[in-house]
């Protein structure tokens, strides 16, 4: 894992096409805008791995049906 300090309207560029800024910080929390192309999906990490239970339950009652 990299761990970069940024500062606000500080930029973290990933790839030719994905751009993370830090738009404030404070309190505890970090608010963090993200420009990216439609096709790249983007989900918090506790609502991917959800989403990923969901399937994964769901794939399983299938294949017992």
């Amino acid at each position: 894992m990299l761990v970069i300090t940024r500062k606000t309207n500080e930029e973290i560029i990933i790839g030719d096409n994905i751009v993370l800024k830090v738009i404030s910080n404070g309190n505890g929390r970090v608010k963090i805008g993200i420009e990216a192309p439609q096709s790249v999906r983007i989900a918090r990490g506790e609502i991917a791995f959800r989403e990923e239970l969901i399937a994964e339950a769901a794939e399983q009652e299938y294949a017992t049906a």
